[in-house]
């Protein structure tokens, strides 16, 4: 029979990161890892067994491609016609913390625990942090994973061109496509044509 961690058992640590140009997505995803837990041997999927996680220089964040000015947030204040819109570039103005906590907060379960676990996680948009009591571990978020940093990325984008980007296609199949496409469009116009004379 499988044992489940009690509450009185759990035990948290303390981790922290530096967001300095660390990728949102790639940050966010291992950042509810540590919430949740995920990690431990004692994982139990209803409890919050997770840990604290301090992430400093916030507002060095970054986003790849044009996602700071072309992705948008949508909230809506519940009467008609009052959804708003909102970039991340205006929210780094206001207050860049939470880019980071609304990547977490939409990877977390929804609910009682999710808003719990939510509640461990210390963003701050610079170095200094309250927390120097806790002796966090630093959790070296770079060198897991090369693509973590943006400034790799860009180095490698300009070295390798395309062959890094496996989701960007080669220029001859652009163009091979693009001359698909447009005679797909002819012949559909050619068909839409004979039945509008024919009827």
């Amino acid at each position: 029979m499988t044992e489940f961690i009690k509450k009185k058992d759990v035990k948290k640590s303390w981790y922290k990161i530096d967001a300095t140009n660390l990728i949102v997505g790639r940050l966010a995803s291992e950042i509810t890892k540590i919430l949740r837990g995920t990690k431990k041997t004692s994982f139990t999927p209803n409890m919050d067994d997770g840990d604290f996680v301090i992430v400093t220089n916030a507002r060095k964040i970054k986003f790849t491609g044009k996602k700071f000015s072309n992705k948008i947030y949508y909230k809506h204040t519940g009467y008609p016609g009052g959804i708003k819109e909102t970039t991340p570039n205006q929210i780094l103005q206001k207050d860049p913390s939470r880019i980071i906590k609304l990547a977490v907060k939409r990877m977390l379960p929804r609910g009682p625990l999710g808003r719990k676990q939510l509640g461990n996680l210390k963003v701050y948009n610079d170095e200094k942090h309250p927390h120097e009591t806790q002796k966090a571990v630093d959790f070296d978020f770079k060198s897991r994973n090369k693509k973590n940093s943006l400034k790799y990325i860009l180095q490698n984008k300009k070295k390798y061109g395309n062959i890094i980007f496996k989701h960007e296609k080669p220029t001859i199949w652009n163009k091979i496509m693009s001359i698909y496409n447009n005679e797909i469009c002819r012949l559909k116009k050619y068909t839409l044509g004979v039945r509008d004379k024919s009827s």
